[in-house]
């Protein structure tokens, strides 16, 4: 009989995925892991530490890198954080990038990339915005892109109006 999870999901009996305890054993409570951005509503995938992955990345959830990524990464609508012990050696596509271990390679975000003070990249950045924390280490170019704001059109029968409406 073979059970299958999801990638965000652990199996162990007496195990509470929600309390504190169960987050200590890895060394991180809750408030560390919200703090750092490494936890986000929604589902993310985890590539652990013992991981080594190599080629093309894409979908439509959240990633998780602790282990090693040699390839692309193309998540549009998604964040992708690179985890303490990570190392990726990648173009990165992703709504928002957030990097706390090494990146070699080009990255764009729709939205922005955040580099934490523990992190490093090497690489050009595109991005809305953009934000490196001291300590931190960048070597290429940053490309800011603002966000093109949409155009909705509404007929009225009377009267035609255009409204911007501005992403958040």
């Amino acid at each position: 009989m073979s059970t299958m999870l999801k990638s965000n999901q652990i199996e162990s009996p007496n195990y509470d995925h929600n309390s504190e305890s169960s987050h200590a054993v890895l060394g991180i409570v809750p408030n560390e892991l919200a703090a750092r951005g490494a936890v986000s509503s929604g589902e993310q995938a985890t590539i652990g530490k013992g991981l080594v992955v190599h080629g093309e990345i894409t979908g439509s959830e959240s990633l998780f890198i602790d282990g090693k990524v040699e390839g692309s990464i193309n998540l549009p609508g998604s964040r992708v954080t690179v985890g303490l012990n990570g190392n990726v050696e990648a173009t990165i596509s992703a709504r928002e990038i957030v990097v706390m271990g090494k990146i070699r390679g080009n990255v764009t975000a729709t939205d922005r990339v955040d580099i934490r003070a523990e992190g490093g990249l090497i690489g050009d950045v595109t991005a809305a915005r953009v934000s490196i924390e001291d300590g931190a280490f960048f070597k290429g170019g940053i490309d800011i892109r603002k966000v093109e704001p949409k155009v909705v059109h509404s007929i009225h029968p009377t009267l035609a109006t255009v409204n911007v409406l501005k992403e958040a």
